[in-house]
């Protein structure tokens, strides 16, 4: 009891720092609202790599014509060959695929018949800015295909293709979708990691670190007493942000209140672990701005929020695997716009315990070496 006492009256301690401090106070509710709205509002992206798989019921000349012109694109990877209609809903929900080519059992005989031949193209609407654009390379595909047609056949025979769109999880192809779906964890990552990066260098530059030594704590229980309230300020930040998501933004969350709460809880931890260790390692404040900084921007662009990994290099993917941010992006896409639950996200989940496994001992060490 004693010791909860002693951290419990840390953790007021530390919310008075933060709460009695304008700047503090500000870089907790202005800029996550701030840039919140600007992202949702502005933030547009362009990609360029297809992974797609195709289900071909025909399986004639023609119909591997068409996929062959498929084949030879360089905008397009094939990456499965399906061999039934369950296989549809597996692919794209694993997202092992982008897009799914259905090429229907009469393909040809309607084809030859002049009667209007159709294919289906199936978009993960997840992501809805490859959608878009994957799907304006199959028109480009199959107008080439349909002029190749023409040519090869008579004209009172020859007939066009048709194309039947369907995007799934965003039919419409919001691209806000998108982009507002993770974009709660995204900024709240700041607000941690400034928070938790200046907590040991504050108290060093204001000199209170030797009287915090002084006092009868332990380096864990100051180091736990630093750790809640920037997990419990980016915890309240990351969900009125996912509430402003649906409420303001329109977007829909199909998931798990648990999974969610979990996902952004284990993200917060793992950011604190970072966020302590650049404080442990930081003499200034300036120190440790600086530090942030430098670890919060590859942490945005290496985790699939503005560019997707897959069209990284190899070496680059790799890397990615070490950050926390990658993992809470794909996971909140998961919750609000595929209903996942926590099953869904354990995936997305455990990575980050082994990061908070492997920052917060380092940052205890730090603080202790330096302490001594």
């Amino acid at each position: 009891m004693k010791v909860l006492r002693r951290i419990i009256a840390l953790i007021i301690k530390e919310l008075k720092m933060i709460m009695s401090d304008p700047k503090s106070r500000f870089v907790v509710i202005g800029p996550p609202l701030i840039q919140f709205f600007l992202f949702g509002y502005a933030a547009t992206f362009d990609v360029t790599q297809v992974r797609y798989a195709v289900y071909d019921q025909a399986r004639t000349s023609e119909s591997r014509q068409l996929l062959a012109d498929f084949s030879a694109s360089d905008s397009f990877e094939l990456v499965a060959v399906l061999d039934g209609l369950q296989q549809i809903d597996e692919t794209i929900d694993q997202g092992r695929a982008r897009l799914i080519i259905h090429i229907p059992a009469d393909f040809s005989e309607k084809l030859n018949r002049g009667s209007g031949a159709e294919i289906q193209v199936i978009a993960d609407g997840r992501n809805s800015n490859v959608a878009a654009i994957a799907t304006s390379y199959v028109i480009d595909i199959v107008n080439r295909f349909n002029q190749e047609w023409l040519i090869q056949n008579a004209p009172e025979t020859a007939v066009r293709l048709n194309i039947e769109q369907r995007a799934w999880f965003n039919s419409n192809l919001l691209s806000r979708w998108f982009v507002v779906a993770p974009l709660g964890g995204t900024i709240c990552m700041v607000v941690v990691m400034i928070l938790t990066s200046l907590s040991v260098a504050r108290e060093r530059e204001f000199g209170t670190f030797d009287q915090l030594l002084v006092a009868p704590f332990t380096p864990g229980e100051i180091l736990l007493a630093k750790s809640i309230p920037g997990i419990l300020f980016g915890l309240a930040d990351s969900l009125v942000l996912a509430a402003a998501s649906v409420w303001w933004f329109g977007v829909p969350f199909r998931g798990s209140i648990a999974a969610l709460v979990l996902e952004l809880l284990f993200f917060m931890v793992s950011i604190v672990g970072v966020g302590l260790l650049v404080s442990s390692l930081s003499m200034t404040m300036q120190q440790a701005l600086l530090g942030s900084f430098i670890v919060m921007m590859p942490a945005v662009i290496l985790s699939g929020f503005v560019t997707p990994i897959e069209n990284m290099p190899d070496w680059l993917q790799t890397g990615t695997l070490i950050n926390p941010l990658r993992y809470v992006v794909l996971a909140l896409r998961e919750i609000f716009l595929e209903g996942a639950g926590l099953q869904q996200v354990w995936p997305q989940l455990w990575p980050l315990f082994v990061i908070s496994c492997v920052t917060l001992p380092p940052a205890a060490w730090l603080f202790r070496h330096r302490a001594g």
